[in-house]
């Protein structure tokens, strides 16, 4: 790879990061290519991106940006993974994680928030937007339910008492 491609691969992957609400960095050692492909599409079935880089180009890609806190994690065989989805990323690093010994999550930044790998965990364990979304219909929609099952509930005693009146007649 000659300057002007790592100057290009640098410049997209600032920009791909400044657009980021989550980064997690992460260290793997021993991973097969298989392993690799497969935290890949597990990655991006969540919605979010994993990138293995070398470390320099990853601190020349943070430098001068909000995530620039995370220069201190990048030693050793590092990857990223980021996502708009300020959960995503971390709830599928952190699956795999817990499956395969050969993957640590080391730490991440989340808008400008510097996270230890605790934090990431932490962050992994909470509800995805999607989640949060469907949680927030179901709030909105349960009074309607509610007040319309309370405005036809007379009606229905009313044709229950009038059968009633009917078979005792």
């Amino acid at each position: 790879m000659d300057r002007t491609q790592k100057e290009e691969l640098v410049s997209t992957l600032r920009d791909k990061l400044n657009e980021s609400n989550l980064i997690v960095v992460t260290q793997q050692s021993g991973l097969t290519v298989a392993e690799v492909t497969d935290l890949r599409s597990k990655v991006r079935e969540a919605g979010a991106q994993y990138k293995v880089m070398k470390n320099t180009l990853a601190r020349l890609a943070v430098a001068g940006t909000k995530n620039e806190e995370i220069t201190s994690l990048l030693n050793g065989p590092t990857a990223l993974a980021y996502s708009d989805d300020p959960v995503a990323a971390a709830k599928a690093v952190m699956d795999f994680a817990n499956d395969n010994d050969k993957l640590t999550v080391v730490g991440g930044i989340m808008e400008g928030q510097f996270l230890d790998a605790e934090g990431i965990k932490t962050l992994s364990k909470m509800p995805s937007l999607d989640e949060l979304r469907g949680k927030i219909v179901a709030l909105l929609v349960t009074p309607a339910t509610q007040i319309a099952r309370i405005t036809k509930e007379p009606a229905g005693q009313l044709a229950r008492v009038f059968g009633a009146y009917g078979k005792s007649v």
